[in-house]
């Protein structure tokens, strides 16, 4: 037996070019049975615009489209007056102040209605009137009367004018540098509301004294500023430890800041109570 061997292909100038594309036969198209302008089973479009609107095509059935007026017709539609009658002609514009009532000329006015010409408040001149052209005034008018004379007989026969009344000296007056009897008056209602206002006082002392208090020796005092002050000493530390955080960017950090404030500020004032000469306790606490 002889083996086989695989045949040699030799080149050829013919492999070189592309094969002739192969058409695809088309597949024959679909056309549904129903035509396009057909409307959908149960359809509304295209119906009259009524509260209760209109359903075409109900059983689905193939008919021709109608064109023109709507199967469906509103009750008295054929009676009185086409749709759209009333509504404004575009072909006709709205003149410039045709719905105005015009305003008369003056010519107009004066003849059919001259009483609206006539003021209804006739008000009198406050000066008189220039003089006309033709009046002429008097002229060449001579007194005899002697105005020196007549002035001089008047002064010497008038009555004499009456002297004002005195002015009053206050310095020569009964009361003149006395305290009024108003001020004396004054005064004592002072007097007696400090006296009302002190025995309040005595009598809240007095209240005092006898309820349940005691007043804090020097050593209580002193001991409670120490603990005060190593109290603020503490806090106060914890305080520094956030002062360089410069962005307080979330709650907590807003609220620890002001704790640490308000504490201080509350435990400077404790300490500045007690430093008082006296400080009164109540022990029923």
């Amino acid at each position: 037996m002889f083996g086989l061997e695989e045949p040699a292909f030799e080149e050829s100038i013919y492999s070189i070019l592309p094969p002739p594309p192969q058409e695809v036969p088309k597949m024959p198209m679909h056309k549904s049975k129903f035509p396009g302008n057909l409307p959908p089973t149960a359809s509304t479009f295209g119906t009259a615009q009524t509260s209760l609107p209109g359903v075409v095509n109900l059983a689905g059935e193939i008919k021709d489209t109608i064109y023109g007026n709507h199967e469906y017709k509103k009750h008295h539609a054929n009676l009185g007056k086409p749709p759209g009658f009333l509504h404004p002609d575009p072909t006709k514009i709205l003149g410039k102040g045709s719905k105005q009532h015009r305003v008369q000329s003056l010519a107009a006015v004066k003849k059919n209605n001259p009483e609206q010409l006539a003021p209804k408040e006739v008000k009198f001149p406050l000066k008189p009137p220039v003089p006309r052209r033709d009046e002429k005034p008097i002229m060449n008018l001579v007194s005899s009367k002697n105005f020196v004379t007549a002035n001089a007989v008047e002064n010497i026969l008038a009555a004499p004018k009456k002297v004002g009344q005195e002015v009053k000296d206050y310095l020569h007056k009964a009361d003149y540098g006395r305290v009024p009897m108003y001020l004396n008056k004054i005064k004592n209602d002072i007097a007696e509301e400090y006296e009302y206002i002190r025995k309040l006082q005595e009598e809240e002392e007095e209240m005092e004294r006898s309820s349940m208090v005691r007043q804090l020796t020097d050593d209580e005092k002193g001991a409670l500023v120490e603990g005060l002050k190593a109290k603020w000493e503490k806090v106060n530390t914890d305080y520094q430890a956030t002062t360089h955080i410069t962005k307080l960017d979330t709650i907590g950090k807003v609220r620890r800041k002001e704790q640490y404030e308000a504490m201080l500020t509350q435990i400077e004032k404790d300490i500045e109570k007690l430093h008082k000469r006296t400080v009164v306790v109540d022990v029923t606490c």
